[in-house]
């Protein structure tokens, strides 16, 4: 009759099935507090990282692209580099050349034409409140009807011929805040100085979406009116004067050429936060630094004008924030050792504790000639049995409990927790059995097949 073997790994975890079991808790508990912890540490630097963009002034934390006339451009080609085509181009132009990992938040991001000088205006209905005329800045941003709800009236449009330098009347919106302040109505005519002047009609008034937002805060002029201080003057008596906004068409940027304020185009990126990783910190200081004085400077300067500036506070966004995190990363890598450590025990502990329990029995194995490579691979396979789908059930559950963060770290936490639970029980055993020695019968319990 041909005798019957009893797999050994079956027979142990039938045998004690209570013990299986409490082993594949505990790896499945330990894998999944391992895989999580560098999972939430990737979360907490990343939520530090995007808290520290989103809470530095717009302005700062984007980059502002300008670039002014070339020179010896002629009148035609300068009305050209103003219309919405050319400026959509170069903004394509511009978010290429940002290098990974930094990534351009196109629902914030915006570009346009603008007056770099302020143009005083001696309208009778605007307010004087020391006799000093109030001052106007002309912007000709991109998506307004994306930024701005309309109150009454409507938006600016160009209509009629084309926009050029010598046109003489043009439309625009201002906000809530400039009607209130400034008087201004449906209807109501800003003259601007210039060669030969522009005549502005008020054709909507708009309230902003966002009114803290990167769209508006580049000249806040556009979003409500500053009372300033006339240079030079000083004290309680100082005068003062109203500097408001003027929104118009994009189609009408050309208009800009004919005033004193210096027209200038701008694109204004703002980077996308939740695209931003501290991981990455050391790759995204290297990419604003190209953008902003380095190899995509040229490229830009190449593309769009020899005259094209880039200014950004990113920079020193990130450097602060490094530096913040260097101070708790040796708090964070005390907790992790601490920790990993406990977890460690832990396991080892366990794995004592079953091989002094089995120590009766493993001794009669190596007493009826068990090689200890043996008997230390039947352990291995038993322990595994249970420890690795348990591990992978941790790594699982923290995977998903704590999503956006890398993957690898978590894989090698779980994997180490479970080479350990795996590893205990053969190598204790190894340890105490590796000489042959005489084994009493007494109250030794054999498992059944």
């Amino acid at each position: 009759m041909t005798p019957v073997t009893a797999p050994w790994v079956r027979t142990r975890l039938r045998a004690a099935p209570g013990a299986a079991g409490a082993l594949a808790l505990l790896v499945a508990l330990t894998a999944c507090l391992a895989a999580a912890f560098p999972r939430a540490l990737d979360r907490y630097t990343d939520a530090g990282l995007s808290r520290a963009v989103e809470q530095t002034h717009p302005d700062r934390a984007g980059f502002l692209v300008s670039a002014g006339p070339g020179p010896g451009d002629t009148r035609e080609h300068r009305e050209d580099e103003l219309r919405p085509e050319d400026l959509a181009a170069h903004y394509a132009s511009i978010v290429a050349t940002v290098e990974r990992p930094l990534v351009v938040d196109g629902s914030r991001s915006a570009y346009g034409v603008r007056t770099t000088y302020p143009l005083p205006v001696r309208d009778a209905w605007l307010p004087r409140p020391d006799g000093v005329p109030a001052q106007m800045v002309l912007a000709a941003p991109s998506a307004l009807a994306d930024h701005a709800r309309l109150r009454s009236g409507r938006l600016p449009r160009a209509t009629g011929a084309e926009v050029t330098a010598s046109t003489a009347r043009v439309e625009a919106a201002v906000t809530e805040e400039t009607a209130r302040t400034l008087r201004a109505e449906i209807g109501s005519v800003v003259h601007v100085p210039g060669r030969p002047g522009l005549a502005v009609h008020v054709t909507g008034i708009v309230a902003p979406r966002d009114p803290d937002g990167a769209y508006w805060s580049l000249q806040p002029e556009l979003r409500a009116p500053a009372l300033l201080r006339e240079p030079g003057s000083q004290g309680p008596d100082a005068a003062t004067y109203w500097r408001g906004g003027l929104l118009l068409a994009p189609e009408a940027a050309p208009a800009l050429l004919g005033t004193h304020g210096s027209p200038a185009r701008y694109w204004h990126l703002v980077p996308d936060t939740d695209a931003l990783h501290a991981r990455d910190l050391g790759r995204l200081s290297t990419a604003v630094a190209a953008l902003e004085s380095g190899p995509g400077t040229e490229r830009l300067r190449a593309l769009i004008s020899p005259l094209t500036d880039v200014e950004t506070g990113l920079d020193d966004v990130l450097t602060a924030y490094d530096r913040l995190r260097g101070d708790i990363g040796p708090l964070v890598a005390v907790a992790a050792s601490g920790s990993g450590t406990v977890a460690a025990v832990v396991l080892l502990m366990t794995g004592g504790l079953a091989a002094g329990r089995r120590h009766a029995e493993l001794a009669l194995l190596r007493a009826r000639g068990a090689s200890l490579r043996g008997v230390a691979g039947r352990l291995l396979a038993e322990t595994a049995a249970v420890a690795l789908p348990a591990g992978a059930l941790g790594l699982a559950v923290a995977v998903l409990a704590l999503p956006g963060a890398r993957l690898l770290p978590a894989l090698w936490a779980a994997g180490a927790v479970t080479a350990v639970a795996c590893l205990a029980l053969p190598l204790r055993a190894a340890a105490a059995h590796r000489a042959v020695r005489a084994v009493s019968y007494t109250h030794l319990t054999l498992p059944t097949s």
